[in-house]
Parts: C-alpha cells; structure tokens; sequence
C-alpha cells in the first residue's frame, strides 16, 4: 500500500474516532523536560538542533527538515506547523501531510492532540504531549512522546515511539484489573480475553490463571492458550513461567517473576517482569517489558 493511502486512511479514522481519554495522560515539568530515555535525549537533541537552526536561517531550514540528512536521526525526524496549524514541512511519515491544516485532526483514541501542541506553543512556547501515530517500521499504531517548541510563527516538533510501559503503569493497570475482578470475576475474565477491550493497551495484558487447575482463564495476548494447562509452560531460556507463580501465590497474597517472553508491540522476545496479586482463586497478573 502506498505511503499516501495509509496516510489518508490513518486521517480518516482518526477523523470518525470519537473523543475518549488518553490512555497515557501528558507529561510536564517546568523546563518541558521529563523523560531521561535514550531516545527521549535524541529527541530533545535533534529538536535543540533544528530550533537553533530555524533561528539561524529562518524558513530556509524548512526544506533541510524536510529531506534525510542532518536532520534525521535513524526513526527521529522533525516535523514544522504553522500557528494556524498547517503542516509545513516533515522529514519522516507526516510528509504525507504537508498543507493540510491539522488543528482538528485527533488520533486514533479520539484525542485532538494537535490542538493541544498548538494550544501549549502559542501561550506557554514549548511543551510535550502524548498521542498515538503509526509507524512505518512495522506499519502498527504505538504510542509517541513529542517534544515542541515556538519559533517565531512557527511550531517545531520531534517525537519518539515507546514501546514498553513502565513499572509504575503496569501496576496501576494490575491494580484496575483486580478491581474489576473483586466487582465481578466472570465479566472482568471475558473483558481480559478481549484484544479490543480496556485491558489490551500496547504491551500491557492481562493473564488470569485458575489456581486449583493451573489453567489459563484469561489472556489478553495469546488466546489460544485460554484453557490450556500453564503449570509446565516455560519460556525459551527454559525457565518455568507458571509454576513459580503457583507455588509463591500457595504463600503470598502477590509476587513478581522474571522470564523471556514476546512483546507484542516490538515482536521480539524480550525480558520481562511479571507482577501478580491474587483474588480468591485466581492469580491476575500483568507484565512489563525491561529494555
């Protein structure tokens, strides 16, 4: 498929999306930095760089944005609106959208992301925000932390892909999950098995394993393996996987293992932490990804 056709259709849906909360609500801090990442630094650097620049030769520097070169870092690029909110220039997939006004354009969860960089610029000059945009690596739509900044009447943007939640947000989305099974076990197990449902967000899923019969109830990323016996599934180092997490749920009300497993957003086997709590006779568990 062409690269204007996804764009087209990535506006089109975005555009039929009703508004819905962000799944990952916007970071801030006074100086506008919050993120300590590799790829968040390669994104504040060449940001750094293309502002420095645009100072240096005004609008020229909008062409040089726009091509592979020195303003490209690997997936990084910058992309340039005006205060009005037509796109300028794109070194990366929004190139699609050079001309287009975007002020209203929302992403996929319905949020008008745009309209909050143009809001944050115009009285604040910088800022970030998080929304959701496809990438053309794996042509999936993952979540992006972009960083912006006001020069002159022009807005400059870099943004990066996450691809692995954090600590702190898996056991938030644990927590949520225990509370929707202590309300009611039978319709939270059928919401965890849905991989549209509330409980399915990037690399984040729930498991559910009866601890009477070691079987799976509930997963969120793998359904084929709901109703299959976990007690001897291993990961690919051979590490047990289920079993460890039966025999510290027969002593403990919670616990957390390690192991090998896929994560769904890059597709790769990766390290992975899982943290489990357990609500009566059942062990939900959600995992995080470890760089």
């Amino acid at each position: 498929m062409k690269r204007a056709t996804l764009a087209v259709l990535l506006i089109l849906f975005a555009a039929a999306t009703p508004q819905v909360s962000s799944a990952q609500e916007p970071t801030s801090s006074a100086a506008g930095i919050t993120e300590t990442s590799s790829d968040a630094v390669r994104a504040q650097a060449l940001l750094a760089r293309a502002v420095s620049r645009i100072k240096e030769v005004g609008d020229r520097a909008l062409a040089e944005f726009g091509r592979q070169g020195e303003f490209t870092d690997k997936e990084l690029y910058v992309y340039v609106l005006d205060t009005n909110g037509t796109m300028l220039t794109s070194g990366g997939s929004s190139a699609t959208l050079i001309g287009r006004n975007l002020s209203q354009m929302r992403d996929v969860t319905g949020k008008p992301f745009f309209a909050e960089i143009l809001d944050k610029a115009r009285t604040v000059g910088y800022g970030e925000v998080d929304y959701r945009w496809l990438n053309w690596a794996d042509n999936s739509v993952q979540r992006k932390h972009a960083y912006f900044e006001k020069v002159g009447d022009r807005i400059l943007s870099v943004g990066y892909y996450i691809n692995r939640s954090s600590p702190e947000q898996t056991r938030a989305f644990l927590d949520r999950a225990v509370e929707a099974m202590e309300i009611e076990p039978s319709s939270a197990i059928r919401e965890f098995n849905r991989l549209d449902g509330r409980f399915v967000q990037d690399d984040l899923y729930v498991f559910v394993i009866d601890r009477e019969s070691g079987h799976f109830v509930a997963h969120g990323s793998m359904p084929r393996l709901v109703g299959t016996d976990g007690s001897e599934l291993r990961d690919k180092a051979g590490t047990p996987i289920i079993r460890p997490m039966l025999d510290q749920a027969a002593r403990d009300k919670s616990g957390e293992l390690d192991y090998l497993w896929k994560n769904p957003v890059t597709r790769k086997t990766e390290p992975k932490r899982t943290v489990f709590k357990i609500v009566d006779r059942y062990i939900v568990a959600v995992g995080y990804f470890k760089p």
